[in-house]
């Protein structure tokens, strides 16, 4: 009797796991929804709760994007409502202001779709992490009942099932990334007050995931800076946070500045963020980047 209702509660979920795979019903063909996914390679590691950030702080920023081009749009319109209230004559071909105004409706458009797909992607991923949990829950429940040849089959079937929803997980966490947009990343240089010298040079390395940026920069005797690169175009990543490496180059030695990570979750907006943050323990020396999303 104490086998009945695991095996019971078993089958009514198997039936609910009656599915076609996530990936086969997706309709994403573009190559660039394999980026996170590298070939032979599968992440058997998905982070729903990071998942959850990204995707909220992504879509506030979408719904900026979206409201400030609807606010662009409304104000064209009534300039373009006063225009024609003002003219008796009848262009025959659209005027620049009506083109601009065809240009924002474009735009919106695609935002709406951009946000609406970017929904629908964390839609399916928040169900298969809850087919996930629940394979992970019978699991156990079977755990503990008396080992049958039923309960075995049942248990193989499971970790099947728990294998599969995971996969779809990582494949749609690779999708979902295709839709953050780019980190434009500018330097703006060191802050070090007394500890920054004319003639001192250092080299800053920037890492996001397997995306680096390396560059170099000089304090001039006017107290500027020139560097050799001032900006970077980094592709957003689920996972990975920025790490920021600072060094001192002296002749032919370098000596380790400080290293600091830096998340990457309240960058998706529509205004340039400014960081700026402490390369040393004490603050001696600071790190001052922008990034516009």
């Amino acid at each position: 009797r104490f086998c009945i209702f695991p095996i019971f509660i078993f089958f009514f979920y198997r039936k609910s796991l009656g599915r076609s795979s996530v990936r086969s019903r997706m309709s994403l063909k573009s190559p660039k929804a394999y980026n996170s996914l590298p070939k032979g390679a599968v992440i058997w590691d998905p982070k729903p709760l990071q998942v959850k950030k990204i995707f909220e702080a992504l879509k506030k920023g979408l719904n900026e994007y979206l409201e400030a081009h609807q606010a662009e749009l409304d104000y064209l319109s009534g300039r373009h409502k006063d225009t024609k209230r003002n003219s008796r004559l009848s262009l025959p071909s659209l005027s620049p202001l009506q083109k601009q105004i065809r240009s924002v409706e474009r735009y919106i458009r695609k935002l709406e779709f951009h946000i609406s797909k970017v929904e629908e992607l964390y839609e399916a991923y928040c169900i298969q992490c809850r087919l996930r949990d629940g394979a992970t829950n019978m699991k156990h429940a079977f755990s503990l009942s008396p080992s049958t040849k039923a309960s075995r089959e049942s248990l193989v079937e499971l970790y099947k099932n728990f294998q599969e929803c995971t996969e779809d997980m990582c494949f749609i966490e690779g999708a979902l990334e295709v839709h953050l947009g780019e980190f434009h990343v500018k330097m703006k240089g060191l802050v070090g007050f007394a500890r920054l010298c004319p003639g001192d040079q250092y080299e800053v390395f920037v890492r996001l995931g397997r995306q680096k940026w390396r560059l170099k920069g000089k304090i001039e005797t006017d107290d500027s800076q020139t560097w050799d690169e001032e900006e970077k175009i980094f592709i957003p990543n689920l996972h990975e946070k920025f790490e920021i490496k600072v060094t001192e180059l002296r002749g032919l030695a370098t000596i380790l500045v400080g290293v600091v990570t830096c998340d990457s979750i309240n960058f998706f907006t529509t205004k340039p963020q400014a960081i700026i943050v402490d390369i040393t323990e004490l603050g001696t020396i600071k790190l001052q980047l922008e990034v516009l999303w």
